[in-house]
């Protein structure tokens, strides 16, 4: 058997010659001075040879480790030497497959509406990207999911951190069946969190109103979060529909936003009467993204729509995030119209909720479009009133 002392001694000749340690372990030294660990065995009746590394980069306690490792394999009949060459086409196929590169392909295999795979890829880049985006999805643990939902969680957000763990499921499914990972990490872990209840926040009030919207007014956030905001107030408006709102739905001459079928929850097109105070800001904003697709432009990308998240960021650093989130806005509309005496059934109308009725659905949406441009004048004419009282600090 070797030693260390051996190994060191060890002279370079004009010819290669071995160094024997045991069980098939030798130390090559070759007439340039390199010395390589070598382990010999045989398979099927056939000779051959398996590198282990150069001394002294791989001691020989290390080699000694390494040529039993290569021994077990080759007693269950595998070649070591072919078994490297698999692991380093397996490890090169996960580095490739990454936990992003296997979500876009999921979402791509998704039969969804485009606004709505790029709200959740929008959800996957802020959330789950930031941690485990760039990872190969092979390596990816329970504790890599455990500390994204967490933190999600933590920050206020347990709405978004169970769409996250839905959502890392189903890629991880994926990545199961085309044998790109061995299980679900997120299985473990998905009673680790508090299930997440839907808490649906009160109306706001009259000066919350006022004080919300002078916030805004007075806040150094974009034109496209003030204005994206005043929209949604104006119209009742879902904030992706407002956010990724495009010129061609506008007819600013007929006051009118025709909102496309693909951008709607319930996939039918919906028609929104515009009272003047947003006539008069489009006709104010299309001088600056008119030449765009979206009256929002993003921020990154001009081609593309602002993210409706824009407006939660601006919330939470107004301090309003938690009494009051964007879709809260339906909310409070409708209590407040209810309130100012208008029909129930043009309050659904122009909150687009769905009737169940066809024949009713086509009627509330035709009938009541004179009502409702009625109703939402007025209801933009107290949003204005409001905001007055807010700046005089009535109540």
């Amino acid at each position: 058997m070797l030693t260390d002392a051996h190994c060191r001694a060890a002279k370079p000749k004009e010819q290669l010659y071995r160094l024997n340690d045991f069980r098939g372990l030798y130390l090559e030294v070759k007439p340039n001075g390199v010395k390589a660990w070598r382990y010999r065995f045989k398979l099927a009746g056939k000779g051959s040879w398996f590198a282990l590394g150069d001394y002294p980069s791989v001691s020989l306690a290390e080699a000694r480790d390494k040529c039993e490792e290569a021994r077990k394999l080759v007693k269950q009949g595998i070649n070591p030497v072919q078994n490297r060459q698999v692991e380093r086409i397996k490890r090169e196929q996960d580095s490739a497959n990454t936990f992003e590169a296997v979500a876009k392909e999921w979402l791509a295999l998704k039969d969804w509406e485009e606004v709505t795979k790029r709200r959740r890829l929008d959800m996957l880049q802020r959330v789950v990207f930031p941690s485990i985006g760039k990872m190969p999805v092979r390596q990816i643990t329970p504790a890599h999911v455990l500390d994204i939902l967490s933190k999600t969680a933590k920050r206020g957000a347990p709405t978004v951190a169970a769409e996250a763990k839905r959502t890392m499921s189903g890629i991880f499914e994926l990545a199961v069946a085309t044998l790109r990972a061995d299980n679900d990490p997120v299985w473990p872990v998905r009673k680790a969190l508090p299930a997440n209840k839907t808490q649906h926040k009160t109306a706001l009030t009259t000066a919350q109103i006022g004080k919300l919207l002078t916030d805004f007014d007075n806040h150094r956030c974009g034109y496209q979060v003030n204005f994206c905001i005043q929209l949604m107030w104006w119209t009742l408006a879902r904030p992706g529909e407002a956010a990724e709102a495009e010129w061609a739905e506008f007819d600013l001459d007929k006051a009118l936003w025709c909102i496309p079928a693909r951008r709607m929850k319930a996939r039918r097109e919906h028609v929104v009467p515009l009272p003047r105070q947003a006539v008069e800001m489009l006709r104010r904003l299309h001088a600056i993204s008119g030449d765009r697709m979206h009256i929002f432009p993003g921020r990154d990308d001009r081609n593309k729509p602002m993210s409706a998240h824009s407006i939660r960021q601006a919330l939470k650093a107004l301090g309003w995030s938690g009494t009051y989130s964007p879709h809260g806005t339906r909310t409070t509309g409708s209590t407040r119209l209810n309130e100012m005496g208008y029909r129930p059934d043009a309050i659904e109308a122009q909150l687009a909720h769905a009737e169940p009725n066809s024949v009713r659905r086509t009627y509330n949406h035709a009938t009541y479009l004179d009502e409702r441009r009625e109703m939402m004048q007025a209801w933009a004419d107290k949003l204005e009133l409001w905001k007055r009282e807010a700046l005089n600090g009535k109540n």
